[in-house]
């Protein structure tokens, strides 16, 4: 990513994000400490008492914006996923310094205030790919209007074999970016058409993961394709990681850019209000990549 106004830089990523919709990126300009603190705040904030992180439970949180939980959708699980999080949804600096947890807070806003560099960068090679020449607010707004970042927890699993870390899904973003720890346990569905084809993302130092969310794929009329992935629990490690998400405004009607569909091309999703597209994906427990038949035409 040094190199990124290099043309085959671009077309790696617009080809990655078309047959895969998951791929590393290495020298962003992303400084390593930077990933290191907030691994580091990460464990800082699950290493604090209960009744210190239950101050961010659903029941007791200040705000909507800030939640402490468990599992995805405990709710409408059959069994719940062997994970812990921190959600934090980005509003402004000042709303953070009052709300976000002291033990973590500047080393989240510093991620993503280096972060989003890499995120304008990633978007504008995808929308040219596009053939969507200029970002104006609009746009800005559907592709990266809202930031959620969070910190997750997956505690060593006494029966690994009888649970998950997180059941397959992809994300309702348009785009994640991941930092994972070195453990390991990200798994993708591979683009083969011969059934559970899951393949290991294996954590590279320093490096970002990127993945393509619905949104996205709802944008490019299917060009770009969010894919399913999941996270094995683990019977001897804790592991981490935080991702970052990338998303329209909760206001906004995605449904396929007019740029995609110039030539002709047939929609293949109708326009959607964002936030309830991502109220139907809460509404379930993870099941693969069926949200998006919500958007379907």
């Amino acid at each position: 990513m040094s190199h990124w106004k290099n043309l085959r830089v671009a077309s790696a990523v617009c080809d990655a994000a078309e047959k895969w919709g998951f791929f590393q990126i290495v020298n962003h300009d992303v400084p390593i400490e930077v990933l290191d603190n907030v691994k580091d705040a990460t464990y800082r904030f699950f290493d604090l008492p209960a009744d210190q992180k239950n101050k961010y439970s659903k029941e007791n949180s200040a705000s909507n914006n800030v939640r402490f939980g468990t599992s995805f959708s405990p709710e409408a699980e059959k069994s719940l996923e062997w994970k812990d999080y921190l959600s934090l949804f980005f509003v402004s600096e000042e709303e953070a310094s009052m709300l976000w947890p002291p033990v973590c807070r500047e080393q989240v806003l510093d991620y993503i205030r280096r972060t989003e560099v890499v995120i304008k960068k990633l978007l504008q090679m995808l929308m040219e790919g596009l053939n969507v020449k200029e970002i104006d607010e609009t746009k800005r707004s559907l592709l990266m209007g809202s930031i959620r970042t969070n910190l997750n927890y997956y505690p060593i699993c006494p029966d690994p074999e009888l649970t998950v870390g997180v059941g397959r899904h992809s994300d309702v973003s348009t785009l994640t970016i991941l930092l994972q720890d070195e453990i390991g346990g990200l798994y993708v569905r591979g683009n083969q058409s011969d059934g559970d084809n899951w393949i290991h993302v294996p954590p590279i130092k320093g490096s970002l993961v990127i993945n393509v969310g619905d949104a996205l794929q709802i944008l490019s009329n299917s060009r770009y394709k969010s894919v399913e992935h999941r996270v094995i629990a683990n019977g001897t490690k804790n592991r981490i990681s935080v991702p970052i998400f990338v998303n329209p405004k909760p206001t906004d009607i995605i449904g396929p850019l007019v740029e995609v569909l110039q030539n002709g091309e047939k929609p293949i999703y109708k326009q959607v209000l964002y936030s309830d597209y991502v109220k139907h994906f809460f509404r379930k427990a993870h099941d693969g990549k069926k949200t998006v038949e919500f958007a379907e035409i």
